[in-house]
């Protein structure tokens, strides 16, 4: 049967391989479409497709349903996630005993990891899927080695560097391991004393880096050092300015701020990812350098193409495509109705399902 793409639904199987106007090749003959395949019709404007006909029973394909609740790089990426939360466990153990952590045990911990998100480009279903409420600490240095890499590779950084700049991002609150766990664990907000104890973390970061590497990667311990300082020199422990602050260091600050809104700790909930994309984004004006923040959330804001979003009217409905510009208003399906929130400035995104 042959349908305009407005009317194609997820689970519809394509007929025949699928061009655009100028003969690009689209979607493969057999593809069971998924909503990131329909907006990618979208974004090549193509109008029309001939799919199977669809089946009487309103059961999902067993190819999509088995892709949605089971992705195919689950089982390889959790393995290697939780052997690398682990072995951050243990350098942060060891850190706490010997003032040190070893470099060929950061790469036993950490590098398994990185040849699986070298190859996976859904960043927010991979978190999602991954992140648990347990050992928020741990969880969060590989949680920012994760996104340094995505980030930096956004940037326009070499693969080689990328990948130098996640174990960055991975040994950035290695400095935490000076810090009571009196402290880093309590269940309340922390006394004004106890905090400036906690910001301590990063030039205790900075001195066990060094002492552990040696200078052979200069800018860990830098990163390790500034990752808390803002644009705008409201932050420590140096209060840096714009330029002051280490390029991997301003990459870092995003990706953990990202990571520690997200996640649910003892005494905080995790913040919808819409929310907090849209937090940073205030925060790029100011304390966050603009670039790095903007090529971030634009690489992240297609991660939601399929996912729900909850309007502010009550409305639910699916996301088919994101604006490369307006990136909190994208196109969304609410049953055969699409509404763009860029030409509908009344429609607002309240929270986003998975």
């Amino acid at each position: 049967m042959r349908l305009h793409i407005s009317d194609l639904k997820e689970g519809d199987i394509l007929l025949k391989d699928t061009f655009n106007g100028y003969g690009l090749h689209v979607l493969s003959k057999s593809t069971v479409l998924t909503h990131k395949d329909i907006a990618k019709l979208f974004q090549h404007q193509v109008d029309y497709v001939d799919i199977e006909d669809r089946r009487t029973t309103e059961q999902p394909d067993h190819r999509t349903l088995e892709n949605s609740v089971h992705p195919k790089w689950l089982p390889n990426v959790r393995p290697d996630y939780e052997n690398a939360v682990k072995g951050f466990q243990d350098l942060f153990l060891k850190a706490t005993a010997g003032g040190v952590v070893n470099q060929d045990e950061v790469a036993a911990a950490f590098s398994p990891l990185l040849k699986n998100f070298q190859m996976e480009r859904d960043v927010v279903s991979m978190l999602l899927l991954l992140n648990t409420a347990d050992d928020y600490t741990y969880q969060h240095s590989v949680q920012v080695g994760m996104l340094s890499y995505y980030l930096a590779s956004w940037l326009g950084y070499t693969e080689l560097e990328a990948l130098e700049i996640s174990k960055a991002g991975y040994l950035h609150d290695i400095g935490k391991s000076r810090i009571s766990s009196s402290i880093l664990d309590k269940p309340a907000k922390l006394t004004e004393q106890e905090f400036e104890e906690v910001k301590k973390h990063t030039l205790y970061g900075h001195e066990i880096i060094q002492q552990s590497f040696h200078d052979q990667s200069e800018f860990l311990s830098v990163s390790a050092l500034q990752h808390h300082e803002r644009i705008d020199g409201s932050g420590y422990p140096y209060g840096l300015h714009g330029d002051e602050i280490h390029p991997v260091a301003k990459i870092i600050a995003v990706v953990d701020i990202y990571s520690a809104m997200i996640s649910e700790r003892v005494y905080k909930k995790k913040r919808d990812l819409f929310y907090v994309l849209k937090e940073l984004y205030k925060m790029s004006f100011n304390e966050l350098d603009a670039r790095t923040t903007h090529t971030f959330i634009k690489h992240m804001i297609p991660n939601f193409i399929g996912k729900k979003a909850v309007l502010e009217s009550g409305e639910v409905g699916t996301i088919i495509m994101t604006h490369p510009t307006e990136f909190f208003r994208p196109l969304i399906q609410i049953g055969e109705q699409f509404i763009d929130l860029t030409v509908d400035r009344d429609y607002e995104i309240k929270a986003i399902i998975f």
